[in-house]
Formats: structure tokens, C-alpha cells, sequence
């Protein structure tokens, strides 16, 4: 029979469920994961949360920039006022099938910096905003960028799936993504997703996305959202989030490749 390591004169059965250290009736403490002896009692059990540092969301900021300034560019072409679809930079950067089929592949990447309207900018960016913040300083600015990457060519797969003949813009692919993600890595933590708030914002931008006369790209949300959560879900996986950001890049990678492949394959 074991005795407890801070009274050896008495005999004992029960360990602490921290270190495995034998421990009497006096030495127990009873926590919600076991019995813990007195130094494992006092010692506070880290939380896991999606986001963990104060960090600027610098790459968030530098795609919200980016996205105002292509805003200000595609209203000065032209096009039926500011702010609306059209012009120059439309028809040349636009996600469009029969271009991507021709070989115009940065379709995949550029229309996911354009938007149609102020409608369209204002919200995207509000949302990306906030998703930003909560994802960034938890993935760092590396693998922020490649999960945002992923998602937006997961999203131009989608929208040239259903709709080829379209012309496709918008970071909606990009943030659907981003959505997903949140609501994989929540899960993967334990976290509610309904706590959070990301279960209810999907549910309502997919009801928003299914609203007939909204002009809305079905193909391009469901997309970008399944794409997200499935190379946050794998990016989990892949190594833990402390130790570098080669493979749940690679991971990323892989992802926006395997849409790639599939958005040729459906221009």
C-alpha cells in the first residue's frame, strides 16, 4: 500500500489526478477533474480561447485597405456611379468561368478584392473585421493570411461551380471562410459556438444567402465556409498552433490547391 508523500506514517489508495503523487484524506482536495494534492490544487489551469494575445490584426487591417482602395479604383472606371459594378477593372479582374478556362487564373484571387457597392464593402469589411480580430492573434499574421487565402479560392471554386457564366466579386467566399474556421476551431476547443456568436452569424448569412432577387453567389459562400473549416479543422490536426506555421500553412496550401484544380476543371 502507498503512503501519502506528506505524511509517510499513513496508508493510502488515492492518487492526485495531476501527478500521480499518493495523498491521504488530509492532503486531498476534491477539483472538478479529481482528487489534487495541495501544490497541484493551488496551480491555475490555463483556458483555452480562440484568440490569446493583444496583437494588432495587422494582415486583417492590410486586406481591409487593400479592399477600400480596389473600392475607389473599380468607382473611378466608371460603370454606373460610385461605388458600382462595372468598368474596366470589372471585366479584367471580375471572377468570370470562360476567362479562368482561357487561362486567366488571378480571376480566383483578384475578384476577391472587388466589391459591387457600398452595401457589399461596408458589410464584408465589418465582418472581416471582427472575425480578424478574433482569428489573427490566435493563428498569427502567416497563417491568418494563408487560411484567408485558402478560403477565397475555396469560394471561387464554388461560385464557378454553380455559376460559370457569371461575374462573380466580393470577399463574401473569403469571410464565409473565415466563418467556418471560427466555428472549427471553437469546436476543436470546446468552446459553444452559439456562446461565441459564430453559429448564429452563419445561420443568419446563409439565410441572407438563400434570399431570392439579392444577386447573391450561393455557390461562392458555400464554397469559401466549407473551405474554411476544412483547412482550420485540418490545420488542427496538422501540429499544434504553438510550434511554427510550415505545416498548417502547407495545409492551407493544399486546400487552395485542391480549388484551383477544381475551379479549372469547372470554368
Amino acid at each position: 500500500m502507498a503512503v501519502c508523500y506528506r505524511h509517510p506514517n499513513r496508508e493510502t489508495g488515492v492518487s492526485c489526478s495531476n501527478c500521480g503523487r499518493p495523498i491521504c484524506p488530509d492532503c486531498m482536495t476534491s477539483t472538478s477533474v479529481g482528487m489534487r494534492c495541495p501544490e497541484c490544487s493551488r496551480e491555475t489551469t490555463t483556458v483555452k480561447r480562440i484568440a490569446t494575445t493583444s496583437e494588432r490584426p495587422a494582415v486583417t487591417t492590410a486586406i481591409i485597405v487593400v479592399c477600400v482602395l480596389v473600392f475607389i479604383g473599380m468607382s473611378s472606371q466608371g460603370g454606373g456611379g460610385f461605388g458600382s459594378a462595372g468598368g474596366r477593372y470589372y471585366v479584367d479582374f471580375a471572377l468570370f468561368g470562360p476567362a479562368v478556362a482561357a487561362g486567366e487564373w488571378w480571376r480566383l484571387l483578384t475578384s476577391g478584392f472587388m466589391h459591387s457597392g457600398f452595401l457589399h464593402i461596408g458589410f464584408n469589411m465589418y465582418i472581416l473585421w471582427w472575425l480578424g480580430n478574433m482569428l489573427e492573434p490566435s493563428l498569427g499574421p502567416v497563417r491568418f493570411l494563408a487560411l484567408y487565402l485558402a478560403s477565397m479560392l475555396a469560394g471561387s471554386f464554388g461560385a464557378l461551380l454553380l455559376s460559370p457564366d457569371a461575374f462573380t466579386v466580393g470577399a463574401s467566399g473569403a469571410v464565409f471562410g473565415l466563418m467556418g474556421a471560427a466555428l472549427a476551431m471553437s469546436r476543436a476547443r470546446g468552446i459553444d459556438p452559439m456562446a461565441t456568436g459564430i453559429a448564429p452569424l452563419i445561420l443568419l448569412n446563409l439565410a441572407i444567402t438563400f434570399i431570392p432577387g439579392l444577386n447573391i453567389s450561393i455557390g461562392g459562400h458555400l464554397g469559401g465556409l466549407a473551405g474554411g473549416a476544412l483547412a482550420a479543422f485540418l490545420m488542427d490536426r496538422a501540429v499544434d498552433l504553438r510550434r511554427g506555421a510550415a505545416l498548417p500553412v502547407a495545409v492551407c496550401v493544399l486546400v487552395g490547391g485542391l480549388a484551383v484544380v477544381g475551379a479549372f476543371a469547372v470554368a
